[in-house]
């Protein structure tokens, strides 16, 4: 299995990182100046609206017969794949590195990086209509949903890449680490059986993870299969669709995900480079090796003598006044023993 070097890959980003990006919230006027710097290579056209009229762009390369689709926010306050993505295009416009030839060689490449302006410009999971996309995929009640699938169908793809962010509650099972990027291969039904498509799926995700273990190891986890039957991810696996989830997560003092932005650029080059040199895709035992997911933090714990007392807050992120602002909440207390605080403040007594 044909893995990247870590040096490479440290290098290319600094070099090529998209610095006008940064913090989580990222809005559709983030990022449209940004489109006409790629018309010399790229294809670069608007493929719909949003349900409040905004732009959604899409940008393609490529002349291989490998065609992969990839794209980031659909949910809007769901921003990291979305800069990585946009660190990428420098690297594809500016780098004569032969892996990116190899890449555009080999493969067609379809990116869609802001499927839900809206949700975007609000700071919401949702559409302007409050629906979850990633939900729509069976009704496609939302305009962005309908494009999707019709530029899915048309496109006719290979492989997917949608990228997404996780809670900073998600730890890497059997460790004290947070889960800082997350893989699914989605089921494609209720016994989440082991079908072609998924195997498939798995291998490209295997080699992610072998790239992730020599630079992160053991921040990364395996996100649940469950099968959900409205699930976009799920769904486009049924429908012959082989669908790689990249979910970006918390890294110690990363709350900007810029570190987590980072790792999920390295993740996307690593599983491009691998569909780009490989001819088959069945070496998929080795998925099963990657840690679930847990649930062990919180962002803040306070702890006390009787630590019966204990309290957790949580980091909630909005919009006020115009202005991207985190508050923390209260969310759990009484005995947290088997949590572990992001933070944690230690109190000599007892709660007054």
């Amino acid at each position: 299995m044909n893995t990247l070097p870590i040096d490479f890959l440290e290098n290319i980003y600094s070099t090529e990182k998209e610095n006008t990006l940064h913090g989580k919230w990222i809005t559709y006027k983030d990022i449209e100046n940004l489109f006409s710097k790629y018309t010399s290579k790229f294809e670069v056209s608007q493929i719909g609206t949003s349900e409040e009229n905004r732009p959604i762009q899409q940008l393609k390369i490529g002349t291989g017969s490998k065609k992969i689709l990839l794209w980031s926010q659909m949910h809007g306050n769901e921003s990291t794949g979305t800069r990585a993505l946009f660190d990428l295009f420098n690297c594809i416009l500016n780098s004569s590195e032969g892996t990116f030839h190899k890449i555009l060689e080999e493969c067609t490449l379809l990116f869609i990086p802001m499927l839900n302006p809206d949700g975007a410009l609000a700071y919401t999971r949702v559409n302007a209509n409050n629906v979850d996309l990633n939900r729509d995929a069976v009704n496609r009640e939302a305009k962005e949903s309908k494009l999707l699938r019709s530029i899915l169908e048309e496109f006719n793809p290979q492989f997917c890449f949608n990228l997404h962010d996780q809670r900073t509650i998600f730890s890497v099972e059997g460790t004290k680490n947070p889960a800082t990027i997350s893989f699914l291969a989605p089921s494609e039904e209720i016994t989440r059986a082991l079908t072609k498509g998924r195997i498939a799926t798995m291998d490209v995700i295997v080699s992610m993870n072998n790239m992730l273990q020599n630079v992160i190891p053991n921040f990364v986890g395996r996100y649940t299969d469950e099968f959900y039957p409205t699930a976009t991810g799920d769904n486009f696996q049924k429908l012959g669709y082989n669908t790689i989830l990249i979910e970006s997560g918390h890294y110690p003092d990363d709350y900007n995900r810029e570190e987590a932005r980072k790792y999920t650029f390295f993740s996307i080059l690593q599983g491009l480079h691998h569909i780009a040199n490989e001819t088959t895709f069945i070496n998929y035992e080795n998925y099963f090796n990657i840690p679930n997911n847990d649930k062990i933090f919180y962002d803040l714990i306070h702890r006390y003598e009787d630590s019966y007392n204990d309290v957790a807050y949580q980091y909630e992120d909005k919009i006020i006044d115009g202005k991207f602002v985190s508050k923390l909440n209260k969310v759990d207390e009484k005995s947290l023993n088997s949590k572990i605080g992001h933070s944690e403040i230690v109190f000599g007594g007892k709660k007054v």
